[in-house]
């Protein structure tokens, strides 16, 4: 049976925004939006004046297995396998009722998070698209090591990529500078190299799988963007030079803005380890600046919040959203880097991303337009996943009438 959503504002994912128009969907599929869809006779049609409705959005940085508590490495260390993965999926059911049908989980330890995944594919349990890392592969002692696979060499890391590769891995997340979490490790200092990188990109691009690199400092910056890394997360210290590279080479930002901001707001709460807050108070200013600048150049850029880091909560994928606003970015250009340009950035983007006929319905309906009111990413009134109302406010939609 055909349902139709009319009347509503509608943003594609791509950068267009239609007005007061329709999108139909049959199944688990988009059978037509814009145009198309106000022409079409559905069995069940309902009114939507007033609200917005947007592609299902992608966190493209989170931990499942991490709560955002203030020291989430200390709560990593004290899980079972077993209390980690309820963990993983508490957190992805807050994340699908914030309207984010689909995930990127960059470092879960004992590869739950892709033991997660499949149990969603398989139907056992409910939960927004998985894609997942597995355990990033760092150097010897390098950032996030106690819950990572430590390799060194070019032969030792093409070997990690490998095992993690068999495990399942949809990308491989490598680690390209030190990081404010993990103690005694400086984020702007260079950890795996180039050469190692390298080989574990050659190791993906075989497989058909995409890259991660957590890096922040301007040299590791520039390692991972030369080896081929598909995304730069976080890109803390970027220069002109590092950004030409990036456009160059076509690399995806994914800035997690959230995760120092959070950091910031909560550093005298007391509960976040003293050599975390002193980092990222240090990195915060130019985190905001490296950002703006790799926006005004035209860096393509995929929103990731790196939730599950302190007071980084999951479900608040909104103020990533409010921060890219903030610091410069226009609401369309915002959408399509938390749908489109994500799924791009996952080789996903046939099939999901933007709300076009033939793609998988995961969409978002919105109380309010975000380019009246930014606030809006907030008001979700309904989330729906292949198809399926997964999530809907108190205020429910009625059929129209006539």
């Amino acid at each position: 049976m055909v349902l139709k959503l009319q009347n509503v504002t509608l943003y594609t994912g791509n950068g267009e925004k239609k007005v007061n128009t329709s999108i139909a969907i049959e199944g688990k599929t988009i059978l037509a939006a814009g145009e198309e869809a106000d022409r079409l006779q559905a069995g069940t049609v309902i009114d939507g004046t007033g609200k917005t409705v947007i592609p299902g959005l992608f966190d493209m940085h989170l931990h499942l297995g991490m709560d955002g508590v203030g020291d989430p490495f200390a709560q990593v260390a004290g899980d079972t396998p077993a209390l980690s993965a309820y963990r993983h999926h508490v957190n992805a059911q807050k994340q699908l009722k914030s309207g984010v049908t689909s995930v990127r989980n960059l470092g879960s330890k004992w590869h739950i998070d892709l033991d997660y995944r499949n149990s969603i594919e398989s139907g056992l349990m409910q939960g927004p698209s998985v894609y997942g890392s597995g355990q990033a592969i760092v150097m010897t002692g390098g950032h996030g090591y106690p819950f990572s696979t430590e390799a060194d060499g070019e032969d030792g890391v093409r070997k990690a990529a490998r095992e993690t590769l068999k495990a399942g891995a949809d990308v491989i997340k490598l680690m390209a500078t030190g990081g404010v979490m993990t103690p005694g490790v400086d984020p702007g200092s260079p950890q795996l190299s180039e050469n190692e990188m390298r080989a574990a990109v050659e190791e993906a691009l075989h497989a058909g799988k995409t890259t991660a690199a957590h890096a922040q400092g301007t040299a590791g910056i520039r390692n991972a963007v030369r080896a081929g890394i598909t995304t730069i997360e976080h890109g803390i210290f970027l220069d002109d030079e590092t950004i030409e590279l990036m456009i160059e080479h076509g690399t995806v930002l994914v800035p997690t803005l959230a995760a120092p901001y959070y950091i910031v707001q909560h550093a005298e709460s007391g509960g976040i380890p003293a050599h975390a807050v002193k980092k990222a108070v240090d990195c915060f200013h130019v985190h905001r600046e490296s950002f703006r600048k790799a926006l005004s150049a035209g860096v393509k850029i995929a929103a990731g919040t790196d939730a599950g880091t302190p007071f980084n909560v999951h479900g608040d994928f909104a103020k990533e959203l409010e921060l890219m606003h903030e610091y410069g970015m226009n609401v369309k250009d915002i959408i399509v880097a938390a749908t489109f340009q994500a799924a791009k950035a996952l080789n996903v983007d046939q099939t999901v991303g933007t709300l076009e006929k033939g793609k998988a319905a995961d969409f978002v309906i919105l109380d309010e337009d975000p380019e009246t009111d930014i606030r809006a990413f907030r008001q979700t009134h309904s989330v729906y996943k292949g198809g399926e109302c997964v999530h809907e406010s108190s205020n429910q939609l009625e059929p129209a009438i006539g």
